[in-house]
């Protein structure tokens, strides 16, 4: 028999999905990338964006329609809120938390699914033997790429931004024990992954919810640096995304240390003006913003700087955008991830009035982008004419080119049909720029050892 299953949403949604393959299949089922062929079919939701949820009511609707003509069951987890829960559990077979993982084989069978091979079913974890809250980890992933992956090290949030839905739909922090991630780290390591992103809602608040028997979040990343010194493989190490108010100079002066830890900060910032920093219950003020972004400065110079921000959120006014604008120009981001607010239902800003009209959302989003463009566009200038190390990975949109990143997660692309070269490190000579991407010339394929 075969599956079929979606994922939608962030990189932790992704990460969830890796691991539910690796449970289904390890049932014997075949996976299949059209909807027509399966018996068994599968969402990852993410109630976090409306149009997510869209997609996901649009689909079960079509799903079950073919089951007036053909066998099939369906099935829906991920960030869900307790109002779509609702109405999911009426549309699918069958609906789990990512917690419930290690139960799905029981699901599946309970429902009354003759499994193409159930003498496998016992490959797949009991939930007698796993903790509720972290046991999903321990199953192996059926990663999405050869030399990209994502490992979660922490689920859930204790933010508590009023504009956000996390909160409702994973629950509360929980740290997963650093023991397996540093596994499945050196074990990506020595298969030969090239880079490794370090997933959770508040990164580097890891391990404050087990303050009595696990690390820091930079001693984590310190032990990730070990893993690099002590194999002499070449991988880059990125994470996301961190808070600001929890991060220290600590994490920065690690990932000045080991070439390892990738030399690029996501650090959201949301608004550039205090009061509306407050009502998103953000816990900072842009001067201790500032004053982070002025420490990744000093220990980090090479770095680039990644942030979020949310134009039109309830009750900004125009002073207190055009305060956002001032601090794009003061940061210089090399990228932003720009958007227009939308209230989520379950999140405290939802109750507000949502009194930006979508005109004037989308204006603030077009002059943010113009600043973006323009500061990233001098940071790429300022590379014309470097040798920069690239991992390759995957076709340009260009025919006959190749598409790479650099260690700050800049896009480049260079002429190259050579299609083996990608999931490799390879040295380009930069050669022309756009506002989000450089342009170059492949110089030579770099060794897979550190250095």
């Amino acid at each position: 028999m075969k599956y079929h299953l979606i994922h939608l949403g962030c990189q932790m949604n992704q990460s969830d999905t890796e691991r539910i393959r690796s449970v289904i299949e390890s049932m014997g089922f075949e996976r299949t990338e059209h909807e027509s062929e399966a018996g068994l079919i599968g969402i990852v939701a993410c109630s976090v964006r409306q149009k997510a949820i869209d997609k996901v009511y649009s689909k079960i609707h079509t799903w079950n329609k073919w089951k007036s003509t053909r066998s099939l069951v369906t099935f829906v987890s991920g960030c869900i809120l307790p109002t779509d829960r609702e109405k999911f559990l009426k549309k699918f077979d069958l609906l789990f938390s990512i917690n419930d993982l290690p139960q799905l084989p029981d699901m599946i069978r309970q429902y009354g699914v003759a499994t193409p091979a159930s003498h496998h079913a016992n490959s797949a974890p009991s939930p007698a033997q796993h903790d509720a809250k972290t046991g999903y980890w321990r199953i192996a992933p059926s990663y999405s790429s050869e030399f990209e992956a994502y490992v979660p090290i922490q689920n859930g949030c204790d933010k508590f931004c009023t504009f956000c839905a996390v909160p409702y739909t994973r629950g509360r922090e929980v740290s997963r024990p650093s023991s397996e991630i540093l596994a499945e780290v050196e074990n990506l390591v020595e298969a030969g992954y090239k880079t490794i992103t370090l997933l959770g809602q508040n990164v580097n608040s890891y391990g404050l919810d087990r303050q009595s028997d696990e690390i820091s979040f930079a001693e984590l990343l310190r032990q990730v640096g070990e893993i690099g010194r002590r194999t002499g493989k070449r991988f880059w190490t990125y994470f996301t995304s961190p808070h600001p108010r929890d991060m220290t100079d600590e994490v920065l002066e690690v990932v000045a240390e080991y070439p390892c830890l990738a030399k690029q900060i996501h650090l959201p910032i949301q608004s550039g003006d205090d009061k509306v920093l407050i009502r998103m219950n953000r816990n900072y003020r842009v001067q201790q913003y500032r004053s982070v972004v002025a420490s990744i400065r000093k220990i980090l110079p090479t770095a680039t700087l990644f942030t979020d921000i949310i134009v039109g959120f309830a009750g900004e006014n125009e002073e207190q955008f055009e305060n956002t604008v001032l601090v794009m120009r003061e940061f210089r981001y090399t990228m932003a991830y720009i958007a227009m607010y939308s209230p989520r239902p379950g999140a405290a800003s939802a109750r507000w009035d949502d009194d930006v009209a979508v005109d004037e959302k989308k204006r603030r989003l077009h002059v943010l982008t113009e600043e973006l463009q323009s500061h990233a566009l001098e940071h790429n200038e300022r590379t014309i004419g470097s040798r920069l190390p690239v991992l390759v990975d995957g076709t340009d949109r260009k025919p006959g080119f190749l598409s790479a990143k650099t260690e700050g997660r800049v896009t480049v692309r260079f002429r190259s049909d050579d299609h083996s070269l990608i999931g490799s490190f390879a040295e380009l000579e930069i050669t022309g720029c756009a506002p989000l991407s450089l342009e170059g010339r492949l110089v030579r394929v770099a060794s897979a050892a550190a250095g």
